[in-house]
């Protein structure tokens, strides 16, 4: 797959060139789902959110409404009741993922039961774009600090499908545990490669190479660990 993996969203020129780099092609030209699942998890999620997140409302979740070519809703939760024969197909036909945010191991678990998580490996060619959580899900673990759903198996695990971890909404207005200071002691516990990222700055993964594309602040912890290169801005 190709990841974009964001705080909040496309939210600037910058990352809105890095979605168009990815998909390789406009994007009215390219077909979308939407996975609300993550939200569902969050003791701070509504009704009123998931649906803000599909109709594109709200600063952190407009791209889905970006003028896609057509928009779909894949619930995660409802898969166990549907033939894979029926929903592999719709995954396969969607140029771009939509995944908002929530709760990463709630995510995790749905993707895991469903079968979803061992699809991936066979999208070369679709695009990942995760907001929050669901950018956090594809990574080892989140950190303590990010569990609200504890999952059956416990623990802050998620699926691993890069190699750095991710603590998001870095110096988010009013959110007064989301400071750099936090962001060190939570990179502190996860003891490998991780990115603190704010609204203006995403994570794009490419066949392996790794650039942050940004027109805000970010940091990268124990860069040792991992390999890959930067665009788009310096870390702090």
């Amino acid at each position: 797959m190709k990841l974009l993996l964001t705080s909040g969203g496309i939210n600037n020129a910058s990352i809105h060139d890095a979605l168009i780099e990815l998909l390789d092609k406009p994007i009215a030209e390219s077909n979308a789902l939407c996975i609300p699942t993550a939200q569902h998890g969050h003791p701070m999620c509504t009704p009123a959110s998931v649906w803000r997140f599909i109709a594109g409302q709200g600063s952190a979740t407009h791209m889905c409404a970006l003028g896609w070519k057509s928009m779909g809703v894949l619930e995660l939760t409802a898969l166990p009741t549907i033939d894979k024969e029926r929903w592999v197909p719709w995954v396969r036909e969607a140029d771009v993922l939509l995944v908002d945010g929530g709760e990463a191991t709630y995510l995790a678990h749905w993707m895991r039961e469903t079968g979803m998580a061992d699809l991936l490996p066979s999208l070369s060619d679709t695009v990942w774009v995760g907001v929050s959580a669901g950018s956090m899900v594809l990574t080892p673990r989140i950190g303590h600090e990010f569990v609200k759903w504890t999952p059956p198996t416990g623990g802050d695990s998620t699926l691993g499908v890069v190699d750095f971890s991710i603590f998001p909404h870095l110096d988010y207005e009013g959110w007064s545990e989301n400071t750099m200071a936090e962001a060190e002691r939570w990179a502190a516990d996860i003891a490998g490669p991780s990115y603190a990222i704010d609204e203006q700055t995403a994570i794009k993964v490419t066949d392996g190479i790794v650039e942050v594309v940004s027109e805000g602040n970010w940091r990268l912890f124990n860069p040792r660990l991992r390999c890959g290169r930067h665009s788009n801005g310096s870390p702090n």
